[in-house]
């Protein structure tokens, strides 16, 4: 059957006779076979050779296709549960899901529903049966992948307070190269958006015209009007996610630029922009939920006075007004770069005489740093005020549940080091946001993980740079249909909990993990090759709290990118598996010292299936390289 299957779906491509090159790599993308030119050249060389000329006919055709596709260890699986090494009978094939792929809910329906998406014969799927055909096309869909399909979509309860996500978060959104002489462009926006990011950085200077501007400043990165950023935010915003977008602003404009910054945010983002308090509430006791705060975007900026004052002033006129902040409450969001805020030495009091000041009055008489905010701005801001950091014991005295706090990466890491109990506790009750230190020119990110550990939830990394870092960013944000928040585990959210990274204490849960790597299949080819090979090897790697941390690597398989076969078990014991990340990496072995990144997939530990299953490739750049993958079977308990 599935032999005139085959014929009567390529016959017409060979009506004229027999067909070359292209008319082959048409074929195989009108039956919608993923393949990889450097492999399909060769296999299609490999069958020229056996003849002259440079056409095949459809036995060669047959040849290259089983070639690509017919893979022995599917083939093995399949003849286990096949009745005749041809037919797979529904029955069997459920017993292939609960047996094997640990499917232990799936019941005749379940095989039923398979065998009418993926069998492609209908002689074969009438009579209830999958076919060799129908297998491998099951076994390369997404409902084998290594990651969950329940975790493709928001499983997760979204009614919780903001403070207690993950939230997806990019640092100097607006960059794409390094810090110092880089462009600045809007598509640093319009990417960090379609990836899910729900936390933007913009920093703002004063610009000609009156317009604000966009750039790193005291640098050569290149400038973008405030205007056109807040446009692109505006047509991407809710694309990816519907769950709300935080702008964090750092702020280095004049009182009067400041002015053209909230008439944008209020004109172009309309009602989207969150502006007051949801249902009106005066007194904020705990943060809204991301549910809550759904399809709106928040301003994350300095504010003066209470809530209550911003809203009795919303009802005035009070444009052209501004309130000078003394220096304990600026907030410099680079306080261990080179980052200065420009801020104006003041020459007389406070302009504005409404309404009383509420501020922290200055300490003795030392010369206080004075920076001048925007009222019409400064009550844009609701529930994401920034706060400077002073200690765990002062936000734990004084700090508003309203009140976010900014701290590099060097000084959170110092932190967590000497006080993480406190740290953590801290983040249990207050957004905390961390940002790479200055010195990272190059744009290049810190581990995440480190800080995931203890709970910040808003970990801003340059999404511009690829590496290890942004992997991890990417795997951790794959969770939850890709919103940009996870929930973070209980002994996370909990003000009285007594979990640290470097002692789990009860909040341990231990998972045995075994995989076996089995094969892979178009991998790409060696940058050295000259055809389609390379010699891979696999690093399987563990990154969570500093006991799970593990890494592992298969044997090398010399010169065979197209279908490596190594059939290696690797055992992981994790302690926390809430908070650890698996990471698979593939790379061709170039010379014993040196190694080439051929392609990596890194998702949560909790978000792996078990069974029989294929692991994506993604390149350097966080693309999916769309025909090559590992396989592996995975089991824990």
């Amino acid at each position: 059957m599935s032999h005139t299957w085959f014929w009567n779906l390529i016959q017409n491509d060979f009506k004229t006779g027999n067909i070359g090159f292209e008319g082959c790599m048409r074929l195989l993308e009108k039956m919608q076979i993923n393949f990889d030119e450097d492999h399909f050249k060769h296999v299609f060389k490999k069958t020229l050779d056996k003849h002259t000329g440079d056409v095949i006919s459809m036995d060669d055709f047959r040849a290259i296709y089983r070639a690509l596709v017919h893979r022995p260890e599917y083939e093995e699986l399949f003849k286990a549960y096949s009745t005749d090494g041809k037919i797979l009978p529904d029955g069997q094939l459920l017993k292939f899901l609960v047996k094997e792929q640990f499917q232990t809910e799936a019941n005749e329906t379940t095989a039923l529903e398979i065998i009418m998406k993926y069998e492609p014969i209908d002689e074969v799927r009438k009579k209830r049966q999958m076919s060799f055909e129908g297998f491998i096309r099951y076994m390369n869909s997404e409902e084998c992948s290594i990651f969950k399909s329940q975790h493709r979509t928001i499983y997760q309860d979204m009614t919780q307070p903001l403070c207690d996500y993950f939230i997806s978060s990019s640092h100097n959104t607006y960059l794409i190269s390094d810090q110092l002489m880089g462009p600045s462009h809007l598509w640093g926006y319009t990417s960090a958006l379609l990836k899910g990011c729900r936390c933007l950085e913009i920093d703002c200077w004063d610009g000609n015209n009156n317009e604000p501007i966009v750039y790193h400043g005291h640098t050569l990165t290149s400038k973008i009007p405030f205007r056109s950023v807040i446009h692109v935010i505006d047509k991407y915003a809710f694309m990816s996610s519907a769950y709300p977008l935080v702008l964090s602003l750092e702020n280095h404009c004049s009182p009067k630029q400041q002015e053209v910054m909230a008439d944008c945010l209020k004109t172009i983002l309309g009602d989207k922009l969150l502006s007051s308090p949801i249902g009106g509430e005066i007194e904020i006791s705990r943060l809204p939920s991301p549910e809550a705060l759904k399809f709106k975007v928040l301003i994350k900026n300095k504010k003066v006075g209470t809530l209550e004052e911003s809203l009795l002033r919303m009802e005035d006129d009070y444009h052209g007004e501004t309130e000078e902040m003394s220096g304990s409450d600026i907030q410099s969001d680079n306080e261990d770069s080179d980052d200065t805020l420009p801020l104006q030495p003041s020459r007389s009091p406070a302009k504005r005489t409404r309404h009383p000041r509420s501020s922290i009055p200055p300490q003795k008489k030392t010369r206080v740093k004075k920076a001048k905010i925007a009222l019409a701005l400064s009550d844009l801001v609701v529930y994401t005020k920034s706060q400077k950091f002073v200690s765990f014991d002062h936000s734990l005295q004084h700090q508003k549940c309203y009140e976010n706090n900014s701290i590099g990466e060097s000084a959170a890491r110092k932190l967590a080091r000497t006080s993480a109990k406190e740290f953590i506790s801290h983040t249990t009750r207050f957004i905390t946001r961390i940002y790479p230190k200055g010195t990272r020119m190059t744009s290049s990110n810190y581990n995440p993980q480190e800080f995931w550990n203890i709970g910040c939830q808003m970990v801003a990394l340059n999404f511009q740079t690829p590496g290890t870092q942004m992997e991890l960013q990417d795997g951790k944000f794959l969770d939850n249909g890709g919103c940009g928040y996870v929930l973070k585990p209980g002994f996370l959210r909990d003000p009285n909990t007594t979990f640290t990274p470097r002692n789990v204490g009860g909040y341990s849960r231990p998972m045995s993990l075994s995989i076996r790597l089995i094969s892979g299949h178009q991998l790409p080819p060696s940058s050295m090759s000259k055809t389609n090979k390379a010699d891979p090897m696999v690093h399987i790697e563990i990154y969570g709290v500093p006991e799970d941390q593990a890494r592992k690597k298969s044997s090398v398989i010399k010169s065979n990118a197209l279908c490596p076969k190594w059939n290696e078990t690797f055992s992981f014991n994790i302690q926390v598996p809430e908070l650890a990340m698996i990471r698979f990496c593939v790379e061709d072995e170039v010379s014993l010292v040196s190694n080439e990144f051929l392609g990596q997939y890194t998702l949560p530990v909790m978000s792996l299936n078990t069974g029989y299953r294929n692991i994506p490739l993604m390149s350097k750049e966080g693309i999916k390289l769309e025909s090559a993958s590992l396989f592996a079977h995975i089991w824990y308990y």
